[in-house]
């Protein structure tokens, strides 16, 4: 018999709050897009494509889910009614192809690309789960972002591994998923994302 998580309260509800909003996708994938140009040469320089890339793919999607939310027509920031993520996932996707376009277009750097065309996948698969169920999206999204920045910088980014299970227990505690939801969210971005990441670095780059 599976049962409710007991309520925490006090300062552990408080520290799961604070992960839950600093580690939330928009700012996760928005760093790891900044990030991305740094396996070309050129970097720093190249930045500013990454800011570019994360203005499309981020920036304008949270925009949109502010003014909702500010509407009344979104439950909160973080999307928890279910029913309301596909509509939401497939305007990111149009985001996203949109910026995809854009630095085609500046010929932005193709590590930019590898990483725009992984997270596309990421929310297309996002987008149809959420349809039926409520795989945890900032799972998804922090464990993508760990495992590629320890494939790109090294077995010394290990540590940032440990943000998974973090960010997990802060989305169980605030009742925002159960534990099979972030357990399949976190699998699914650090092995589908990422690994689609990774596939196309090595055919890509």
């Amino acid at each position: 018999m599976v049962t409710e998580p007991q309520l925490v309260t006090g300062t552990w509800r408080t520290v799961a709050r604070v992960l839950t909003e600093v580690f939330q996708p928009p700012v996760v994938v928005s760093v790891l897009l900044l990030i991305s140009p740094a396996i070309e040469p050129g970097f720093p320089g190249t930045i500013w494509f990454g800011l570019l890339a994360a203005f499309f793919v981020c920036v304008l999607p949270l925009a949109y889910v502010l003014v909702m939310v500010k509407l009344g027509r979104i439950m909160d920031h973080h999307v928890s009614d279910r029913r309301q993520r596909t509509p939401l996932l497939l305007l990111a996707l149009a985001s996203v192809v949109a910026g995809l376009l854009v630095l085609q277009w500046q010929h932005g750097p193709v590590s930019i690309t590898v990483m725009i065309i992984a997270l596309i996948g990421g929310i297309a698969v996002l987008a149809v789960v959420s349809a039926f169920w409520k795989m945890s999206g900032h799972a998804s999204a922090i464990s993508s972002a760990a495992v590629i920045a320890v494939f790109m910088f090294g077995p010394a980014w290990l540590p940032l591994l440990l943000l998974i299970p973090a960010v997990g227990w802060s989305r169980v505690v605030l009742r925002a998923h159960t534990l099979a939801q972030v357990v399949v969210g976190s699998v699914f971005g650090g092995g589908v994302i990422a690994g689609l990441w990774l596939l196309l670095r090595e055919w890509m780059l």
